[in-house]
C-alpha cells in the first residue's frame, strides 16, 4: 500500500496542479513552498520531507471534500497507510499533527486565529476550533508536536503566489535521502 517517491512524484505532477481550495497557488506550490521555508529554516531532511508532502491526503482523497459543507476530508490521516513503510516518524507524525498543531495555536496565541486565510478558517472550523487548555497541554507534550507547529507555521505561510521555490526535483532528492534514512540496512 506504501507509494515509492516516484510515485508520489507523479501525484503531485498531475494532482498538484489543481488549486489549493481557495488559496491562490496551487497544491503543487504550496507543497514547494512549506519545503522551501523548512529548508531555509535548517530543518533536517524528514522535517522539510513532511513540509512537502503534509498535504499529499489532499491528492489521494477519493473525492474532494467541501470545506463549506461542515465536513472534515481528515487529510491528515488519509496519506499516512501510503507514507507507512517509507519514512519513518519523523516525517510521518508532523504530517499526522498539522491540524492539531492549528487547533494548538489557536488556543496558545492570542493574534494567530487572526492571521489565517479565509479558507484555514473555513477549515479550522470543521476540524474542531481551537483546543481548549487541557487539549493543547496533551497536544504539546506528545512526541513531534513542537515539529508539526514549525510545520503548521511554514503551512501557513506557503501561499504565495509570487513565490519561487526550488522544484520538485530538488526536493525529491530530500525525500530520497530522508526515505534512505527510515530502509532496513542489509546485514
Amino acid at each position: 500500500m506504501a507509494l515509492t517517491i516516484e510515485q508520489i512524484t507523479a501525484l503531485f505532477r498531475v494532482q498538484g496542479r489543481v488549486q489549493y481550495g481557495s488559496e491562490a497557488v496551487s497544491q503543487l506550490q504550496h507543497a514547494l513552498q512549506c519545503a522551501h521555508l523548512a529548508e531555509r529554516a535548517g530543518s533536517a531532511p524528514a522535517l522539510i520531507s513532511a513540509a512537502l508532502l503534509h498535504d499529499l491526503g489532499h491528492l489521494l482523497a477519493p473525492e474532494p471534500v467541501d470545506k463549506t459543507s461542515g465536513k472534515d476530508d481528515l487529510h491528515q490521516y488519509v496519506a499516512i497507510p501510503f507514507l507507512r513503510g517509507v519514512f519513518c516518524a519523523a516525517v510521518i507524525e508532523p504530517i499526522r499533527l498539522h491540524v492539531e498543531a492549528k487547533r494548538y495555536l489557536c488556543h496558545v496565541e492570542k493574534h494567530y486565529r487572526a492571521g489565517l486565510s479565509s479558507a484555514s478558517w473555513r477549515s479550522l472550523m470543521v476540524q474542531g476550533g481551537a483546543f481548549s487548555s487541557a487539549q493543547a497541554a496533551a497536544f504539546i507534550a506528545s512526541p513531534h508536536a513542537r515539529e508539526a507547529v514549525e510545520l503548521r507555521r511554514w503551512d501557513d505561510l506557503a501561499k504565495d503566489p509570487a513565490a519561487k521555490p526550488p522544484d520538485w526535483t530538488h526536493y525529491a532528492g530530500i525525500l530520497a535521502c530522508a526515505g534512505r534514512a527510515f530502509a532496513p540496512r542489509p546485514s
